[in-house]
């Protein structure tokens, strides 16, 4: 049973459950962009980012990669385990775009021969300024095990996202994850994954089908979010 509202973010609104040591999510349609400079709505973001990013947790947890995920509890809510969110949000790029392409002067869609791992500071006062692993330890956000721990989940969840993907024609451009301790300590992923988090490609046309869309005022966002949702289903 959800009570009381613990947390109200851009995307989603978190609760108190029954048992301490879980939470309640409600994903949003609510849509933000460039630190919540530009906002906006995205019909039926809510149910399609809660429902793929459970089919997606559970796929990794397949995998050997632990999570939050408990169960899914509505079109829009799911039961997490309650943890401590490591303040460091992890981009994982196969492909140029975005805020690389602009940092570094590469043209979006330039390939790279071996993936790369960004951190930044979660802190949308200060921008989330990028950091690296030394900042992540100096600043005590985590430690040198708990970073290596973090960095092999994540380049294990691109490679097991990136050949999925390939089956349902999209290419997965980049990712952004966050993680988060137990009340063990245990390191897991956290958070979601789905088209706010994740840049997809049509793999034949080079469609944008994620928040690019909105970002970059493309049109059809809602359009693009449910041609992913239906390509996922199929192949699930």
């Amino acid at each position: 049973m959800k009570k009381e509202l613990l947390y109200e973010g851009k995307a989603k609104k978190v609760f108190a459950a029954e048992d301490p040591e879980l939470l309640i999510v409600s994903y949003k349609d609510d849509a933000t962009a460039f630190n919540g400079q530009k906002k906006g709505t995205i019909r039926g973001k809510g149910i399609i980012n809660n429902q793929m990013s459970n089919m997606l947790m559970k796929m990794l947890q397949q995998a050997g990669i632990p999570t939050h995920f408990v169960e899914e509890l509505s079109e829009r809510e799911t039961l997490v385990k309650r943890v401590d969110i490591v303040p460091v949000e992890v981009i994982v790029r196969n492909i140029a775009a975005g805020s690389f392409s602009k940092r570094y002067g590469v043209d979006e869609g330039f390939r790279f021969d071996t993936p790369t791992i960004e951190f930044s500071y979660k802190n949308d006062s200060l921008g989330d300024p990028l950091m690296d692993e030394y900042h992540v330890q100096a600043l005590k956000l985590a430690t040198k095990e708990e970073i290596e721990t973090i960095k092999k989940y994540a380049f294990a969840v691109n490679e097991r996202l990136k050949t999925f993907w390939q089956q349902c024609g999209i290419t997965l451009v980049d990712f952004k994850l966050e993680f988060g301790r137990l009340a063990d300590g245990n390191i897991v992923l956290a958070d979601e994954i789905s088209p706010d988090t994740c840049r997809l490609w049509d793999s034949c046309t080079g469609k944008k089908l994620d928040k690019d869309r909105f970002r970059q005022d493309l049109g059809n966002v809602e359009e693009a979010y449910q041609e992913i949702m239906k390509r996922l289903t199929e192949h699930m």
